[in-house]
């Protein structure tokens, strides 16, 4: 199982830091989305992996720990208001420049000739 998570995990970063890299926006965009998931994957695993048990500390049997949970869940909402407002500043380059370039200059130097 642990094997599993842990390949899981290194691809979403692979994925990610290969989208990151792309020269256009939306890539980028899902590359950091890709990037989020690897975190939020690795600090929910950060809890240990326990099937069954209650996030209760204090019982004889194994629990939970409830914090990498609160912490995956906090890091969803921001990481989705984040990419709304990346969407929207890329949309908005997107609609002033014409093109959904990164690298401006190669962007201008191809303008020119």
């Amino acid at each position: 199982m642990e094997l599993l998570v842990a390949i899981a995990i290194g691809t979403l970063t692979a994925v990610g830091i290969y989208m990151t890299l792309r020269l256009r926006t939306f890539p980028v965009i899902l590359g950091l989305t890709f990037l989020s998931y690897a975190v939020n994957l690795f600090l929910f695993v950060s809890g240990r992996l326990t099937l069954n048990a209650a996030p209760i500390i204090g019982t004889p049997e194994p629990y939970a720990d409830p914090l990498p949970q609160a912490l995956v869940l906090t890091a969803i909402v921001i990481s989705f208001g984040m990419t709304a407002v990346i969407m929207i500043m890329a949309i908005g380059g997107y609609l002033s420049a014409g093109h959904d370039r990164i690298d401006l200059d190669a962007a201008e130097d191809g303008d020119a000739k």
